[in-house]
């Protein structure tokens, strides 16, 4: 019998982490065409704050190219606004403290913040301007989640699990609503959405799920892929949240049958995982390059996973559109 790997489709890039990328990388090749790749003053191209998306290859592709990544603008020099150095934030987002330090700068803000990770950002400035109270479903320290807490920290009251609703106190009469970081999932969410509402029975939910459909679409398909594999191998960081969450879905539908791991790329694969395997289910994370999971392929093959099939849930067209600055030097 051979032996083989089974494809997880969708996976990989969606249109938010694609936009973001290209953003820098649209950056980068106007500053080479332009001359400016390698200044005389010293100064890089472009900065980005944070990583773009979290991903280690693509930030280090990235950097090898010119790009130059800092945790805080503080780390910017001043000589790169009065240069016109763009300043690139992540497609995670940021909060109003770090809008309000770049224009008090004077510096040349590219926001790649993802569209749907936006909308969740004027989701809290329109329910704060009109009176609630907002519980945030997300992760502590995520990049995301500490954009949006940041938005109104006096109104939002982020929490992690079912078990932080008992933490919160709100009167009867308390206009509450419900918003979560879109990288959870729906079953990942459930248990804490149902804590809410038996604790605070009048809170809303938003006219529609924050969660992103990349991150649905690729739970999705790798539920399937787990029924049919011995083991699951998904390709992605570890503080990529989509990409962890995608190696807990995997094991839940493997169950005692096998074990899912995660891994940055096929050097960090270990011949003994696959002993006795017959069939390997593969996905990657919402950042990933489909070339890292080609690598992962291909270290299979020699392994004698030779067989490579594909199992397809939907199809994506989903495209978002540059930011304004950088479509201008896309043309």
């Amino acid at each position: 019998m051979t032996k083989s790997v089974v494809l997880a489709d969708p996976r990989g890039f969606c249109a938010g982490v694609d936009r973001a990328i290209l953003t820098v990388q649209t950056i980068l090749k106007a500053a080479q065409s332009a001359g400016k790749l390698h200044r005389e003053d010293g100064l890089p191209p472009v900065y980005v704050r944070r990583q773009i998306v979290h991903n280690k290859h693509v930030v280090e592709d990235l950097a090898n190219q010119g790009a130059v990544f800092v945790q805080e603008l503080g780390e910017v020099p001043d000589a790169a606004a009065q240069a016109g150095i763009p300043v690139v934030f992540s497609a995670h987002g940021v909060s109003p403290v770090v809008k309000a330090e770049a224009e008090r700068r004077g510096m040349h803000v590219v926001d790649a913040t993802c569209p749907l990770v936006g909308k969740v950002h004027r989701e809290v400035l329109r329910f704060v301007k009109e009176g609630y109270e907002i519980v945030y479903i997300g992760h502590k320290g995520h990049d995301e989640a500490v954009g949006v807490v940041g938005e109104s920290p006096e109104h939002v009251h982020l929490i992690e699990h079912a078990d932080d609703v008992t933490s919160l106190e709100f009167a009867p009469d308390t206009k509450l609503v419900l918003l979560s970081q879109t990288t959870l999932s729906v079953d990942e969410t459930a248990d804490t959405i149902a804590a809410l509402k038996a604790r605070f029975p009048w809170i809303e939910e938003p006219p529609s799920s924050d969660i992103c459909y990349a991150t649905s679409n690729r739970q999705a398909a790798v539920k399937l892929v787990a029924e049919q594999s011995d083991c699951v191998v998904i390709v992605g960081s570890a503080n990529s949240s989509n990409s962890v969450r995608l190696m807990e879905v995997a094991q839940e539908g493997l169950g005692q049958r096998g074990k899912a791991y995660r891994v940055d790329d096929a050097g960090e694969l270990a011949p003994a995982w696959f002993d006795g395997v017959e069939s390997v289910g593969i996905s990657s994370g919402a950042s990933v390059p489909d070339e890292l999971v080609s690598g992962v392929i291909e270290a299979l093959r020699d392994l004698g996973f030779t067989g490579v099939k594909s199992v397809e849930t939907i199809k994506e067209n989903m495209h978002f559109v540059l930011p304004p600055q950088v479509r201008a030097l896309a043309k």
